[in-house]
């Protein structure tokens, strides 16, 4: 499994608050869609996201996105590992991911760029 990167998670109150200044302060556009009720904006290596605080609860307990080639050989290798695979793999508007959380009780979100 190779790993592209990752990507820090905020929550927000004001997206578009949020969205002028991680704009400003990374260079970059943001990238937006809408997931579950939840607004979400990828600006640089941030992904921002504001909605119902009950949804936004659950999304606190991932502690960060990472970019992998492959879900599906993230699944393999993580599940090889000995972690618990919560969700996915699953389409998304820009790829596929899935939810792992690992022996240590770390959870992360892994993502590819390939279309289901």
């Amino acid at each position: 499994m190779e790993i592209l990167g990752a990507t820090l998670r905020v929550c927000v109150d004001d997206l578009e608050a949020a969205v002028s200044f991680y704009e400003r302060l990374t260079g970059t556009p943001a990238l937006r869609f809408a997931r579950g009720g939840v607004e979400v904006a990828a600006v640089g290596c941030f992904l921002l996201m504001s909605g119902p605080q009950a949804e936004l609860e659950v999304l606190r307990k991932v502690a960060a996105t990472i970019a992998v080639t492959d879900v599906d050989e993230a699944h393999k290798t993580l599940t090889g590992l000995g972690a618990d695979i919560v969700a996915g793999p699953v389409p998304t508007p820009v790829g596929r991911n899935l939810i792992a959380r690992h022996p240590d009780g770390a959870v992360y979100e892994y993502v590819d760029r390939k279309q289901a």
